[in-house]
């Protein structure tokens, strides 16, 4: 049991680093910009990790933060107010409310025991009562599907794929390589029925 609240913490850091990679090099609107008919965009998903973690890490705990753009209410979640940057809150506002988020986490994790109990009262009465193994288990498996959404968006804006800068997670092709492989797809595709 000693391994493993490391691991746990070991596999958010890194999918918390590739989320703060997706932003790195592009300007507000790019950044901004909805990629998906609902609006899926990046600022607006890390914005939304970071509420995310201030109320898994915090609240759950006994442990609010004062943090203006933390909050986990009714009003927030009805607007998806969480999932989209307001004219203020810039690249920089946003990645430093992010990492205030994961510190604030950090220190919750850093002082509980895998077992401590925890109350999640935004699910459902019957399984709102938990533990920080079961928080933990959780917030990973939602930054890595939105980590997975952020990565397939930046590839849309200018083709950077990966975890990492220096780790694309693809094998090594060329340009035309690509090309022609995304019109081998879209001909299988074309080819099906409907």
């Amino acid at each position: 049991m000693d391994m493993v609240k490391p691991i746990l913490t070991g596999y958010l850091t890194n999918l918390r680093q590739a989320v703060v990679w997706k932003l790195e090099g592009l300007g507000e609107r790019a950044a901004r910009r909805p990629l998906t008919p609902t609006g899926t965009n990046l600022l607006g998903l890390v914005k939304h990790l970071g509420v995310m973690e201030f109320g898994y890490f915090g609240d759950v705990f006994g442990r609010p933060s004062d943090e203006p753009m933390a909050r986990m209410d009714a009003e927030v979640w009805a607007d998806d107010a969480d999932l989209w940057a307001r004219p203020e809150e810039d690249v920089a506002a946003v990645l430093g409310f992010y990492n205030r988020a994961i510190a604030w986490a950090d220190q919750t994790i850093a002082g509980l025991e895998l077992d401590a109990p925890a109350v999640v009262p935004w699910w459902p009465p019957a399984g709102r009562n938990t533990t920080l193994a079961r928080i933990l288990v959780h917030v990973i498996a939602e930054t890595a599907r939105h980590a997975g959404h952020m990565d397939i968006l930046r590839e849309q804006l200018d083709g950077r794929v990966g975890t990492h800068p220096d780790r694309t997670n693809l094998s090594p092709h060329d340009a035309a390589w690509w090309a022609e492989r995304h019109a081998r797809l879209q001909s299988l595709a074309d080819a099906a029925p409907e």
